[in-house]
């Protein structure tokens, strides 16, 4: 067999294999809190809320940062010395992360917006559009501590950091740059074109920082290379 074969053989059997391993080391207690939580808040608009339709959107935009804080967990990986090893690349290893945990999360969303009365509910692809931004945002963030750290677990600061900004950050822009308007707002059109912006800017931030450093693999590969 050729060497192209053999390893073709190989990375065959690895993506046999590296699922299992994957889904265990999963932050399934963070996710699942996130996902309660940002329920929770979703259905407070279905049963505390008479029919304030700005609550109401703030309370999934609420549950969208409360899903993204989640996801800040996602990339932890406590095997991350090991998972390193294997002849896989990171961004395959954290695609498959995310590809496990993608339909749960999707299902969450759909609930969180049918929780939410029709007569008061936002714009769905709008508020979703937001919602995809911000957990993509989130997923960067992890990436970046990922790549230029060397902690197997850097969520809780990537939750602490994604909370801060999602704070912080809407209170200094302009009103003109405004990120959070009301559906009836004449910037709501502008908003979503600047979320189109954040959701593409946090996905090259997230390939950028995929790849491990060439430092960090040549130090894993030996001087050989092998």
């Amino acid at each position: 067999m050729s060497g192209a074969g053999e390893a073709r053989v190989r990375s065959a059997a690895v993506w046999r294999v590296l699922p299992g391993p994957v889904l265990r080391t999963l932050p399934w207690r963070a996710l699942g809190a996130a996902g309660g939580v940002g329920l929770l808040l979703a259905g407070a608009a279905r049963w505390l809320i008479d029919g304030d339709e700005w609550l109401a959107l703030n309370l999934l935009r609420a549950t969208a940062l409360a899903f993204a804080l989640g996801l800040a967990f996602l990339l932890d990986d406590p095997a991350r010395e090991t998972t390193a090893s294997v002849p896989t690349t990171r961004p395959l290893r954290q695609a498959l992360r995310v590809a496990m945990v993608a339909p749960f999360l999707a299902l969450a969303w759909t609930v969180a917006m049918l929780l939410v009365p029709g007569e008061i509910r936002p714009p769905v692809g709008d508020v979703t559009l937001e919602a995809a931004a911000t957990s993509v945002l989130a997923l960067a963030a992890a990436a970046v501590a990922v790549r230029f750290n060397e902690a197997s677990e850097p969520g809780q600061a990537v939750a602490a950091a994604v909370l801060t900004s999602a704070v912080v950050l809407p209170l200094a822009l302009p009103g003109r740059w405004a990120m959070f308007v009301a559906v009836r707002d004449e910037r709501w059109a502008a908003s979503h074109e600047r979320w189109v912006w954040v959701l593409v800017g946090a996905a090259v931030v997230w390939a950028a920082c995929g790849p491990e450093r060439l430092r960090r693999r040549a130090l894993r590969d030996g001087p050989s290379g092998a």
